[in-house]
């Protein structure tokens, strides 16, 4: 297996708003690797694989192979690492060994997994407990007998150990059924705009999924076939760590077609006179092992409301239907993402650190999207500052809101001095935060930041 990475698009791809924009940006990658083989899987925006099995025997050798495709992305002026391996997720980890990745002589895989992190598993759960239980690396998890680490640590440990022994991640079905599994939906007349084929890509997954279930198996890999009006049709592989849902196999035609549709506005004539059919084909089956909820159930959303919300961006567009995510940050509007619904909701930074700085609970009820103009003054109108060493001029007496009526502070705590990236002069931020309770009631987080007094949030 062959694996190439584009490390910028794969930050992008982190950062829920910027998703779509990294897949179009990688379309022109994929189209290059698709020139050495034409089944290309697209594992996500930035990241893809290719077996390399037959094409290397055409290239003299998967090294041979790995150099040539690397030195055409680098032609097009894209940077990216190659890593080839016995497995897909030992090929990802060599291509992450260097800055032009790495091969894993055949048979070796196993050795080269040995050493790594167990953290490089991806699974929370088990790289937070396995070091405590003194397993550190891969090695000394594949070294446990299969059955203890699937009766220890459940179905993500029995994934995890057959990763750690450099083999897939689930078997295939030995037997697929010879039925045609594909679901299609043709479109009269041709669909100009993406919502209309994204909100039938929900519908026709759902319909493929059910009849996988039928037969007792589950698909990792679908294959989105679409025809244009003009007489082209273009196939993409997509590839997913756990089971496609629904919402994924529609996120996944979304990027497709974004991807597509920036093509055609470089003038390439993709897609023109609109989409006539999308079909949609399990390319990859494993047995379907269903999925067991925890003790008091999982926190999910019901079908009725992925339903609803999908309906919703077909007619409004995909933005227009949002979901929070917890994020990174000190201020307030910095730890809440709106992300659109089906989307991968994974901030950039994380959550879960520690962020000196960071406001205590309780949290504010209301955080402004914009923080608010404000203007704070003490008992004799004069407006209050405060210096390098956070010692304010006077006591906060009156706060005004963008220009409102000043009401009288009754209670007040601050300042909260914080410097932000220092070493980054367009980045660097130095602000006083204060807390403040007006004679209405009303309770406002402030802030002094260049001399300007502004209102993150409002407590209520």
């Amino acid at each position: 297996m062959l694996v190439v990475r584009c490390p910028d698009w794969l930050a992008d791809a982190g950062e829920p708003d910027s998703a779509g924009e990294a897949a179009r940006a990688f379309e022109p990658v994929v189209a290059i690797i698709e020139e050495f083989c034409p089944q290309v899987e697209v594992l996500r925006p930035g990241l893809a694989a290719i077996a390399s099995r037959g094409p290397a025997r055409y290239f003299g050798g998967e090294a041979a192979l790995a150099a040539k495709l690397a030195e055409s992305v680098c032609l097009h002026g894209y940077s990216c690492q190659v890593g080839v391996a016995d497995g897909l997720f030992a090929a990802d980890l060599a291509a992450q060994a260097g800055p032009g990745g790495l091969l894993v002589p055949p048979g070796e895989t196993k050795q080269f997994l040995a050493g790594v992190p167990v953290a490089a598993l991806g699974i929370p759960e088990l790289t937070d407990l396995l070091p405590k239980l003194g397993i550190r690396t891969l090695g000394e998890f594949a070294a446990l007998p299969a059955a203890e680490a699937g009766s220890r640590f459940g179905a993500q440990g029995t994934i995890a150990h057959r990763l750690a022994r450099g083999l897939d991640p689930r078997p295939l079905a030995p037997q697929p059924p010879r039925l045609d599994l594909s679901v299609q939906q043709a479109f009269d007349p041709p669909a100009e705009q993406s919502d209309p084929v994204i909100f039938t890509a929900k519908a026709l997954a759902d319909q493929m999924h059910a009849r996988l279930s039928a037969c007792g198996v589950a698909c990792v890999r679908v294959q989105v076939q679409v025809l244009c009006a003009d007489g082209q049709e273009f196939t993409r592989l997509w590839r997913h760590d756990g089971l496609l849902s629904g919402l994924a196999v529609a996120e996944r035609v979304r990027w497709q077609l974004d991807g597509w549709r920036a093509a055609q506005e470089r003038d390439d004539g993709i897609g023109a006179g609109g989409i006539t059919l999308l079909r949609l084909v399990p390319d990859q089956l494993v047995r379907a092992t269903g999925h067991q909820l925890s003790l008091w159930g999982d926190a999910v959303a019901s079908d009725a409301v992925a339903r609803a919300a999908i309906r919703v961006q077909a007619m409004l567009g995909h933005a227009a239907v949002t979901r929070p995510v917890l994020s990174g940050g000190r201020n307030p509007a910095e730890q809440v993402l709106l992300v659109p619904f089906g989307d991968a909701g994974t901030p950039r930074r994380p959550a879960d650190q520690p962020w000196p700085g960071q406001i205590p609970a309780p949290a504010p009820a209301t955080v402004y999207p914009e923080p608010r103009t404000a203007s704070v003054a003490d008992d004799r109108g004069a407006a209050v500052v405060v210096s390098g060493r956070a010692q304010l001029s006077a006591p906060p007496a009156w706060l005004s809101v963008e220009g409102g009526p000043a009401r009288a502070v009754t209670c007040w705590a601050g300042p909260w001095p914080i410097t932000e990236r220092w070493w980054d002069p367009a980045g660097s931020r130095r602000q006083a935060r204060f807390q403040m309770i007006t004679d209405d009631g009303s309770a406002w987080l402030a802030v002094l930041q260049d001399g300007q007094w502004l209102v993150e949030a409002r407590y209520d």
